[in-house]
């Protein structure tokens, strides 16, 4: 079999199991009890991306090779992610948790070994093309967007299936049982991580190397690189990477809960967007895999700062036309224009910030730099937005039975005010050195 084919599926079945239940959660919590809890379940992987991903990392470095220590988290996350499916079982549908806590828990845990194989992931695509003499540069970014792809098709998936008394099948009508609004989402990604446990086994060796000479504690966990705040234009950019990380979980949590609120409102109920929410919203997923292909053209002509402060204002837009859109025509353009801008929003800051830690950091530490920069983001940033998210939400809206209603707008409108603000802040005080971009693929 093809080597690359082999990676894309890998890659396509890493970010399937996180499809399944990430835009879509939102819908399943309110119903089961936790709808108040849902800012803290999307803060939970900014919070393990703290720690868990260098923790794995050495593992990987020392001890198990990268395709196999993949493989065991997909174990470990996809047992505790069925467990998750099962107390949702005994509850039954449209009933709520008997015992959240180990709900919460379970959840938890499933998502601490969830989230390293991220870059496990890229660690063990990026050593098996190199093992085979190939260009990473030319022959990875392909392997990657398999993943989005892999992303959009669980997305799918869990928005049109459906199981009855007549059993199981697909839909895009209203229906009691769909995947999307119950705890079947938590089965099919269990299922699928224990499909890529047993992939992993099959991939290409990654033997590990042993490394020469003493390497400090600090090295080894990466807190050297926190010597880049000493340089004020660093410094700026990993704090504004904090900020900017605060609005990347928002619409992952409460964008589903937010559409799915229109089925209450008699005119919308019968509406594309109200019924089927998670499909909509993997446009923007859609959107992300091609903004990829742009980014190196909008660096060469426009410069990092450009392409930075382009992401920092579509943020604005993503979150301002949430606030203006309605399901029905025409406001339900909006959404769609929502959904167009956040592969701007997510990709020109989260890849130019990683080729702007590149260029500005020497070869010692650009690895921790890297991982500096995503815990900062994936991490501080994420986790503090999504729980300040949580509470605008609950400020404005709250459940009335399955639907998650209020002042939707007043929130959307906040969470815009809040990029506006960064975005003109990172205009006036940031100013990178000025020198051309050689190599903005590297």
């Amino acid at each position: 079999m093809n080597l690359k084919f082999r990676l894309s599926l890998m890659s396509f079945l890493e970010f399937a199991v996180w499809g399944a239940y990430l835009t879509c959660m939102g819908n399943y919590l309110g119903i089961a009890g936790l709808g108040d809890k849902i800012s803290w379940f999307y803060a939970i992987q900014g919070i393990v991306s703290i720690f868990m991903p260098t923790l794995m990392g050495i593992v990987a470095d020392k001890y198990i090779q990268p395709q196999r220590l993949l493989g065991l988290c997909h174990l470990v996350a996809g047992i505790f992610m069925i467990g998750c499916w099962w107390m949702g079982e005994q509850a039954g549908f449209g009933q709520e948790l008997s015992d959240k806590s180990l709900f919460i828990a379970l959840y938890t845990l499933s998502v601490a070994f969830y989230m390293p194989t991220i870059a496990l992931t890229n660690t063990a695509a990026f050593t098996i093309l190199k093992n085979n003499g190939m260009d990473t540069v030319k022959d990875f970014p392909p392997i990657r967007v398999l993943g989005t792809v892999g992303f959009i098709a669980t997305m799918w998936f869990v928005n049109c299936a459906f199981i009855d008394d007549s059993g199981f099948g697909f839909t895009l009508g209203e229906n009691a049982h769909k995947f999307q609004y119950t705890y079947l989402q938590f089965l099919v990604s269990g299922i699928l991580s224990l499909v890529l446990f047993a992939y992993c086994f099959t991939l290409p060796e990654c033997k590990l190397e042993k490394k020469e000479g003493k390497v400090s504690l600090a090295e080894t966990l990466g807190l050297n690189a926190f010597k880049l705040f000493k340089r004020r234009q660093m410094a700026l950019f990993f704090i504004f990477s904090a900020l900017l990380g605060m609005c990347l979980q928002v619409t992952n949590g409460f964008a589903g809960p937010f559409l799915t609120s229109f089925k209450g409102t008699p005119e919308f109920a019968d509406t594309f967007a109200a019924n089927n929410a998670t499909m909509l919203t993997s446009l923007s997923q859609i959107s992300e895999a091609l903004c990829i292909l742009m980014i190196p053209f909008f660096l060469k002509r426009f410069g990092i700062k450009i392409v930075m402060l382009m992401s920092l204002f579509a943020w604005v837009f993503r979150f301002g036309f949430f606030g203006i859109g309605d399901p029905a025509m025409p406001g339900v353009l909006f959404f769609v224009l929502s959904c167009i801008v956040y592969g701007v929003a997510f990709d020109f800051f989260n890849v130019s910030g990683g080729i702007f830690v590149d260029q500005e950091c020497e070869p010692s530490i650009k690895a921790s730099a890297q991982g500096l920069f995503m815990m900062m983001t994936n991490g501080l940033g994420a986790t503090i937005g999504t729980l300040a998210a949580g509470e605008v939400v609950n400020a404005y809206c709250s459940w009335e039975g399955a639907y998650l209603v209020g002042d939707w707008q007043s929130c959307w409108f906040t969470f815009a005010a809040f990029a506006l603000v960064v975005g003109i802040t990172f205009a006036l005080v940031f100013k990178p050195e000025k020198k051309p971009i050689e190599n903005v693929t590297h």
